[in-house]
């Protein structure tokens, strides 16, 4: 089966939002405490709007005898502060989705490299796949096309402020 990479359309929006909350639930079940299912009008509206819009945001799908089954989203960062530390290049986060019965046919990976092209043609030098401790499927798939650690992020969760 041949799989067709293509730049998002308008008419694509409700297979988007059906993807991004596909996704949300599995990420659910993975740890609750992190992930949310969010309110698919709001996702809808999102992916209306960055498709209307001449905006940063890349959005590719990804196409299995017509019918779209995985997608990309390559969200443009601003680039660090000319006050801090951090060199200036063009950076941006990838995040994609494949349909449970697609996964290991090779759309992720088509995904991303059609992802990878797109963003060097908008100059980017950079990608950034962040991926939670407990999403270790993301972990193994991203690693697989070639990203690596580039530092650690560490959080503290924080309660209310003490009166």
């Amino acid at each position: 089966m041949s799989i067709l990479v293509r730049d998002a359309e308008r008419q694509d929006v409700p297979t988007l939002v059906r993807l991004r909350l596909a996704n949300a639930e599995r990420h659910v079940e993975l740890d609750p405490t992190i992930y949310r299912v969010p309110d698919a009008e709001v996702v809808h509206r999102h992916f209306e709007e960055v498709l209307a819009a001449d905006s940063e945001a890349l959005i590719m799908v990804a196409e299995l005898s017509g019918d779209v089954v995985g997608m990309a989203e390559v969200i443009v960062l601003a680039d660090p502060p000319a006050h801090q530390i951090l060199a200036a290049r063009r950076a941006a986060e990838i995040h994609t989705v494949v349909l449970d019965g697609h996964r290991g046919e090779g759309v992720g990976s088509a995904l991303v490299i059609a992802a990878e092209r797109a963003a060097a043609e908008r100059g980017v030098s950079i990608l950034y796949a962040g991926i939670f401790a407990p999403n270790r499927g993301a972990v193994r798939f991203y690693s697989s096309a070639g990203f690596g650690p580039r530092g650690i992020l560490l959080s503290k969760e924080q309660g209310p402020p003490a009166d």
